[in-house]
């Protein structure tokens, strides 16, 4: 299967071309060719010192994030390549702002597609409410274009790479929801979830950086929250049953931007702790302050999960890039601020179940990996996990009260290849599974991240950034929640004869 990858930036390099070039080890990608814009449309080594591969680039213009469609020019561009690489498979991995044209591009054609994450996203989607209602309409036209496109080959496939749906523990965490469900009826009750990153951007980075930056009007919550957003709901709907679905959230969020940080840490802070940052910073303290209209460096979102009227399970998300890092450096490692540079994960889940079960899972780093990417378990290197197990043993059931699960424990075997807990790992799952079901290896109902099942995460998401907007819309007042309806895709949006709040409503 020869595939396409459209944005090789440094994501798609970290992520995507080592995991398809295990793919081509095994047999499972042919060729493997790249889509970038002009200025970053030159060709890429990849792989293994031992196998070194070249990725051949072409190019294409850009065109405005408000496009729903792909232009003439680039529609032309990918068309001759398709039909001159004979290319089977389409990578999605631009910047998501135009996840959307590229995606329906794909799909109209009946390629498969590896969508990466997040769905879409518009610019001035955290201060515009217009622009953060959008993100919840696209997963809708992105949903219709797949189910037309499988009425025309039905094994047409869409899957979107949020690895978590891989990753060995966040597995485990699913499996143990369903077991206590299924002897007790009993849903989640709540949850508390967060991610720090660890990133520490200089006051005149927060203003230039376009990578993964704050300039678009949208930020910490597109770069990295639709992982939660993604695998709560995925947690959450383990322990549904009858009488117990969800089919409303009630959202509100609270979000720093870089002004906020520049409060918390002055131009003349940094100046005091980096040598050389006053001569290398061209603002002013004035031209940092009037940084209006950018997007969320952290992000805080209470959610209310409703059934019927009631209220089945509370939640809180924690997504900040302000948290403990290593960076001490004025300038960047080679690579850019994407990775590395003293970036330390944190990231912890808490789940709790009637008074049945509680599970607490932690992911931290001790120390940091400079943009290489490496997986290092060794203790006290940069991959730390444990999953705490509490469970009610006075039922009888032959519960434990409480065990642990380390890394060795939730190491598994996946049709013979071992699958450690780590991102990079479940990264190179999900790439493989997308290529097995293409090559007939495995069948559909064993994908883990079909389109069709993120409506959920797509509409958090949505209502994150239109309650983040409309506080900003109001001139940073409180305003009332956002609600809407939360069914999954295959259900009805409404129930009793009366529709659930739709999104924008309060």
């Amino acid at each position: 299967m020869n595939v396409l990858v459209v944005g090789v930036g440094p994501h798609t390099r970290l992520n995507h071309l080592p995991a398809l070039a295990a793919a081509q080890d095994t047999g499972l990608a042919g060729t493997v060719t790249g889509v970038d814009l002009s200025h970053n449309a030159a060709a890429v080594e990849y792989g293994t010192p031992d196998r070194p591969r070249r990725m051949p680039v072409v190019a294409v213009e850009p065109f405005p994030a408000s496009r729903r469609e792909l232009p003439g020019a680039v529609r032309r561009a990918l068309e001759t390549v398709v039909e001159q690489e004979r290319i089977g498979a389409v990578v999605v991995a631009t910047e998501p702002s135009v996840h959307l044209p590229y995606a329906l591009w794909a799909i109209g054609r009946n390629l498969p597609v590896l969508l990466d994450k997040p769905l879409t996203v518009h610019p001035a989607a955290s201060t515009d409410p217009a622009a953060a209602m959008a993100i919840a309409d696209d997963f809708d036209t992105l949903l219709d274009a797949y189910r037309a496109g499988r009425q025309r080959d039905p094994r047409m496939v869409v899957s979107v790479l949020s690895q978590r749906r891989w990753h060995p523990a966040f597995r485990r965490v699913r499996e143990l929801i369903g077991e206590v469900a299924e002897a007790t009826n009993c849903p989640v009750t709540s949850i508390q979830s967060s991610h720090g990153d660890g990133q520490w951007r200089l006051p005149d980075e927060l203003v230039d950086l376009g990578y993964h930056g704050f300039r678009d009007g949208y930020g910490k919550a597109a770069h990295s929250g639709y992982h939660h957003f993604d695998i709560v709901p995925w947690w959450l709907a383990a322990a549904e049953r009858p009488g117990k679905e969800l089919d409303e959230i009630e959202v509100h969020a609270a979000c720093t931007r870089p002004s906020d940080f520049l409060a918390q840490l002055t131009a003349a802070d940094h100046e005091r702790l980096l040598p050389g940052f006053a001569d290398r910073n061209p603002y002013t303290a004035q031209d940092l302050h009037r940084l209006a209209g950018f997007g969320e460096v952290d992000m805080f979102l209470n959610v209310a999960y409703r059934s019927h009227g009631r209220t089945l399970a509370l939640g809180s998300h924690s997504l900040a890039h302000t948290t403990f890092s290593q960076r001490g450096d004025l300038h960047p490692a080679l690579g850019g601020l994407y990775k590395g540079n003293g970036r330390i994960g944190q990231e912890s889940h808490m789940v709790q179940q009637g008074p049945f079960q509680a599970l607490h899972l932690h992911v931290l780093q001790t120390l940091h990996a400079d943009g290489d990417g490496v997986d290092r378990r060794a203790a006290g290197g940069a991959d730390h996990i444990e999953l705490h197990v509490f469970r009610n043993d006075g039922l009888g059931l032959g519960w434990e009260r409480h065990r642990v699960l380390g890394f060795d424990d939730l190491t598994w075997d996946s049709r013979g290849e071992v699958v450690l807990p780590t991102q990079r790992s479940a990264r190179t799952c999900a790439v493989t599974d997308f290529l097995s079901y293409l090559a007939g290896r495995i069948p559909r109902a064993e994908m883990a991240s079909d389109l069709a099942d993120h409506r959920r995460p797509a509409r958090l998401m949505a209502a994150a950034y239109l309650s983040m907007a409309r506080r900003e819309a109001g001139g940073g007042q409180p305003c009332p929640p956002v609600v809407l309806d939360f069914h999954p895709a295959s259900a009805p949006v409404s129930h009793g004869g009366k529709a659930l709040a739709t999104l924008g409503a309060a």
